[in-house]
């Protein structure tokens, strides 16, 4: 991109059954909105009061769907954030006129969420669809109360207490907040969890106008580094994103605060007023001077607005008539943003370690073609340094692979590398002959055929015959060169002893299934047992759990007949009249037994749903003692299978102990899964037919780990306060 472009502006409406359909018209291409307001004539005959106002913008979002305002608003922003150019998604308007509900959404409904999970969600699917990059991702979350600043990640045990407060510093990099907490995530779920962690720590406030009205300005930061994957590269490109969700502006008149929420809505006011000052300011070409520094607010943004950034601004607004002053205040907010500029550029930064390598690869090879001149032009006496331990390791390595015939010749570069290629086949075959004798050493004994004293020795011992022929135990119809026991006595034959024969290795390897059967029952059937044995817990509970589960929803039915059975006895008390006793109210049996009857199936569904609870605990636990069990059972069968068929069998000394090739070290691919049973099946299957589909998964279960989190630790404080009482 690189030239600049204006911001994009669009306008949310909120639904609402009171509509003013004379005073709010949309255009027909869907990105114009036209006010009309009726004159006062309190103000006389002559009433110059302007009535009809016309604003164009990039679009007007009516009745429009969460999927819908998101795939308008910031697919795009996030889509080009992992190509290197910095987004901002901001939303404004008045309080309750659905900011926050436009960002985030409602947590409780994967369908309902807002821009920012969906973001989040984006990120990491395109992550995925970019194998050739590593990518990381990383996370803030900013909130400014007040006029102060506040982390509201900061709640999360590994992140320990700040010792001095935060504040906005400016480099020549951009800005930042020093101070402010910023977690590396590697997974969907684990950002799903951070950004539920920040929700809980924010600031609201209920009054007139909103019952869950934000209280501060916040800021959501998705930093993105993206190095490729190959080792040459040294360019690499960070971006980030900022969701800004602002708190509401509002009338004090209107909302009617009072108190601590009256000094928070002067402080939203205040910062929101500095901002549209800063908006002015940036849409005048002729201003040189923009009042970032007024508020923290714009501080804080000061790269976000009209800097290197594709920004976008949500305005949302009310459709009723009684608000209509506040509509027109934002919509000339969001008319005023359009005029603003950025220059989006790419955000490319190098690599210092992989410029440094590159540059030593490309000495390298120029030593090379020096001394590749100085070989055919005779020029002998010419000397270098001495080669280092890296260069050494190479030729030892490339002499080692030309022995063994994977490599088929060695570049010659240099007289000083020919006689290091020399230099490294006396040590190889040096080691060879070690590696050999230590062999022998550990099977045999070996004995001088010049020491007659040792040769005497083994004779009377009975480890030789009188011709000098070694004595040994039978190994099929030969005698290998062992050494007789020393129980043996002289001149007796040693009993042949039951050898254990290694079963012949067939030409054509067993077809892997067929292997892991016969692995199973032999050399892991100890694995496959406590593997078998976890499984069988782990169906158990889930059966428990299962028959619970249909236990809670008879409860749940019966509450409901239940509840209908009681509103029906009351309503026919309400009409044959009440009676009173002594200012007690008289109610028949039948009502009475029902309310009895409630009581017991509540107490009943609480305690059968702490049951199930516990259950799903228990179930996530053996879950996690079966995976591993399967993964041991596979790594294990990998190797034996690997040893047993695939490896040459002149290799097999190597894999003795002592050998230089370890057991288990051979690389291999994951080749045979254990069969699923029923239901493992049919866990997947409820994953998939999910009313959100599979792709809501780790929305639900972030979801579930902070609700738990904050479950116990307001769990601990009250038994910690009823301690202390």
């Amino acid at each position: 991109m690189g030239t600049r472009k204006k911001v994009h502006a669009f306008v949310r409406v909120k639904p609402t059954d009171d509509f003013a359909h004379e005073m709010i018209r949309y255009g027909d291409d869907k990105r114009s909105i036209d006010i009309h307001l009726k004159k006062d004539i309190r103000r006389g005959v002559v009433n110059n009061q302007q009535t009809d106002w016309s604003f164009k913008l990039d679009g007007v979002l009516h009745d429009a769907s969460q999927d819908l305002v998101y795939e308008t608003v910031a697919k795009d922003v996030v889509s080009q954030a992992l190509d290197g150019y910095n987004g901002t998604i901001m939303c404004y308007g008045q309080t309750g006129a659905g900011k926050t509900y436009t960002m985030m959404g409602a947590t409780e409904n994967y369908k309902h969420r807002g821009i920012l999970p969906r973001a989040l969600q984006q990120v990491f699917r395109m992550i995925e669809e970019r194998p050739t990059h590593a990518i990381t991702v990383r996370i803030s979350y900013l909130e400014i109360y007040n006029e102060s600043l506040f982390d509201l990640l900061s709640t999360l045990p590994y992140v320990g207490p700040s010792v001095t407060p935060m504040t906005i510093v400016e480099n020549p990099q951009g800005v930042f907040v020093k101070g402010l907490s910023v977690h590396l995530t590697s997974q969907e779920e684990d950002a799903f969890s951070l950004l539920f962690e920040g929700e809980t720590n924010r600031i609201i406030a209920s009054h007139t106008m909103n019952k869950n009205s934000s209280r501060s300005h916040c800021i959501f930061t998705i930093y993105l580094e993206a190095h490729s994957r190959t080792l040459s590269e040294e360019k690499y490109i960070t971006s980030k994103i900022n969701l800004v969700d602002l708190a509401g502006s509002e009338r004090l008149g209107k909302s009617g605060s009072e108190g601590q929420v009256l000094k928070e809505a002067t402080y939203i006011n205040k910062s929101l007023s500095f901002l549209e000052q800063a908006i002015i300011a940036l849409g005048d070409q002729k201003r040189d001077h923009i009042p970032f520094r007024q508020c923290k607010l714009t501080h804080a943004l000061k790269d976000s607005l009209g800097g290197n950034c594709n920004m976008v601004l949500v305005t949302n607004i009310y459709g009723e008539a009684a608000q209509l002053e506040e509509t027109l205040s934002s919509l000339r907010f969001a008319s005023r943003m359009k005029l603003v500029t950025t220059e989006p550029a790419i955000n490319e930064k190098y690599d210092a370690e992989r410029m440094v390598k590159n540059l030593e690869k490309e000495l390298a090879l120029l030593k090379q073609e020096l001394a590749i001149h100085d070989s055919l032009t005779n020029r002998t006496f010419v000397t270098y340094d001495p080669m280092d331990e890296i260069q050494i390791a190479e030729i030892n390595s490339q002499v080692r692979r030309y022995l063994e015939g994977t490599l088929d010749e060695i570049d010659i570069i240099s007289l000083r590398q020919i006689k290091e290629v020399f230099s490294q086949f006396r040590v190889v075959l040096s080691q060879q002959e070690q590696e050999v004798e230590s062999t022998l050493r550990r099977k045999y004994t070996l004995i001088d055929r010049n020491d007659l004293v040792a040769i005497s020795a083994i004779q009377k011992a009975g480890l030789v015959d009188v011709d000098g022929h070694l004595v040994g135990e039978p190994e099929g119809q030969n005698f290998g060169l062992g050494v007789a026991p020393f129980s043996t006595k002289p001149g007796k034959k040693a009993k042949p002893k039951k050898t254990f024969k290694e079963p012949l290795r067939p030409d054509t390897p067993p077809s892997k299934p067929v292997a892991f059967e016969e692995f199973k029952n032999e050399q892991g059937s100890e694995i496959n047992r406590i593997f078998k044995e976890n499984k069988s817990i782990l169906n158990e509970r889930r059966k428990r759990a299962s028959e619970t589960t249909q236990h809670i929803n008879a409860i749940k039915r019966e509450i409901d007949v239940t509840k209908e059975a009681l509103n029906f006895q009351k309503s026919l008390r309400e009409k044959q009249g009440k009676y009173e006793n002594k200012g007690l109210m008289i109610i028949d049996e039948e009502e009475f037994l029902l309310i009895l009857k409630l009581k017991d199936l509540k107490k009943q569904y609480r305690s059968e749903y702490q049951d199930l609870r516990d259950l799903r605990a228990e179930i996530q636990y053996c879950q996690h003692l079966v995976d591993q069990c399967r993964h041991r059972l596979l790594m294990e069968f990998d190797i034996w299978y690997n040893e047993s068929f695939v490896i040459p069998e002149d290799m097999q000394m190597a894999l003795k102990p002592g050998g230089s090739i370890r057991p288990g070290m051979v690389p291999v691919n994951r080749i045979v899964s254990l069969g699923e049973d029923d239901q493992d099946k049919f866990s997947q299957l409820q994953q998939r037919v999910l009313p959100e589909g599979p792709d809501s998964i780790s929305f639900y279960n972030a979801k579930v780990k902070i609700e738990q989190k904050h479950n116990y630790l307001k769990t601990t404080m009250g038994l910690q306060q009823a301690h202390r009482k």
